[in-house]
């Protein structure tokens, strides 16, 4: 449970998801961290027994030549992958490199999501660098303003991994710099003085990057405004990096009552003991946890996976809640399914499983106009006498239709 199973070059993990930080630094591909070389698991130099996110964070793979040192990658495709990364750089931890059963298989869904590829600078007509239009409906720096009741705070551009899916990559090709707490403070001021917005959504970037103290500057800045009732956190932490989720930022977080996290588990294979019991900590916090997976071509792209992700999220508490096609965002396509395979999916979910199971599928809309529903036609026609509707088991009735 508590070992990186894959990597001959990783921290371990202590059995209550703590991590054995090792003295001494990792210097090559043979040797691991902790200097041990014996295949026991256990450091010869002295543990000490933390939940040390950031040594996690500092050693994830940041470039090409580290991270061939564990995967395979050909010396015709290194200058390739290279260019990729000069335009969409690259952070896996690898605590997340770890889920990879294989890590030379590149159609492993774990490996899609974090390991460049060469097809992210290969062109797509219908691809854009901003496809929902966040600059254009941004008054104010860091913060989007499309929906009338809600705004969203981009506090950071930075992440715990850079899932290569991303709908902000414009943040890493556009190297925009990183919002100082005087840009958050203007923001704060629009919502202050917009009194129609009652949620603010705090996302980046992970907001979880940021040192614990600033997250409780921000989230205190924003419960003081008045006509804020909800505030939302937007992470991958508890997915990519659990460790974050420590003592220190739980006793944050706990102090703001009226606080929900959103996460993205998008397979099976990322719900693992750590990533649990991270859910657990924040749970134990008084914080509602939801969940809002992408459709990715060769990650969940077919029911069987999605109903297993959506059916381990109920089991430990996290709602599937929404079920994002995949945005034409530049350097995704290769992501991109058909809308058809989305509604198929969740066809071949309705009926065969709880319906706390099933997420909302949803088209974000380009250029800001918003996200849309969409879900297989269960009403075959209407009439001021009754509907025609269609079950799961596709078998047809008609309904009759109370007069008002």
């Amino acid at each position: 449970m508590g070992k990186y199973k894959n990597l001959s070059a990783a921290s371990a993990l202590g059995m209550n998801g703590e991590q054995k930080k090792c003295v001494g630094k990792f210097e090559s591909a043979e040797e691991e961290p902790d200097g041990n070389n014996d295949g026991s698991g256990e450091c010869k130099s002295e543990i000490i027994l933390e939940e040390d996110w950031h040594a996690s964070y500092r050693n994830s793979l940041k470039n090409i030549d580290d991270l061939s040192r564990f995967v395979s990658i050909s010396e015709e495709d290194k200058p390739l992958l290279k260019q990729v990364i000069k335009t969409f750089h690259t952070r896996i931890p690898l605590y997340y490199l770890s889920l990879i059963k294989d890590l030379n298989d590149i159609d492993s869904p774990i490996r899609r999501q974090c390991i460049p590829s060469i097809e992210e600078i290969k062109g797509e007509i219908h691809e854009k660098i901003d496809p929902l239009g966040e600059e254009k409906t941004s008054p104010a720096p860091c913060l989007v303003h499309r929906y009338p009741d809600r705004a969203l705070l981009l506090v950071t551009g930075r992440c715990f991994m850079y899932c290569r899916h991303c709908t902000r990559k414009r943040l890493w090709r556009s190297r925009i710099p990183e919002p100082t707490l005087k840009d958050i403070d203007l923001a704060l001021s629009y919502v202050r003085q917009n009194r129609q917005i009652r949620e603010v959504i705090v996302s980046g970037g992970d907001p979880l990057t940021l040192p614990t103290e600033k997250i409780d500057y921000i989230l205190s800045s924003v419960s003081e405004i008045k006509n804020v009732e909800v505030i939302r956190i937007g992470t991958r932490a508890p997915v990519v990096l659990p460790q974050r989720i420590e003592g220190n930022l739980c006793k944050v977080l706990e102090k703001y009552e009226n606080l929900w996290i959103n996460t993205q588990f998008n397979h099976p294979d990322e719900i693992t003991p750590q990533a649990i019991l991270a859910c657990k900590k924040l749970q134990r916090c008084g914080i509602v946890l939801s969940n809002q997976s992408v459709l990715l071509k060769g990650v969940n792209d077919n029911a069987k996976i999605m109903l297993e992700l959506c059916q381990k999220l109920q089991a430990i508490r996290v709602r599937p809640y929404y079920l994002y096609q995949c945005d034409p965002v530049v350097g995704a396509h290769h992501f991109r399914t058909s809308i058809l395979r989305g509604i198929d999916i969740l066809e071949n979910m309705r009926g065969h499983t709880s319906g706390m199971c099933i997420p909302t599928f949803v088209v974000d809309g380009i250029d800001g106009k918003g996200k849309i529903p969409i879900s297989p036609n269960y009403l075959l026609s209407a009439s001021p006498e009754g509907l025609t509707l269609r079950n799961y088991k596709n078998e047809t009735f008609f309904y009759y239709n109370p007069k008002e």
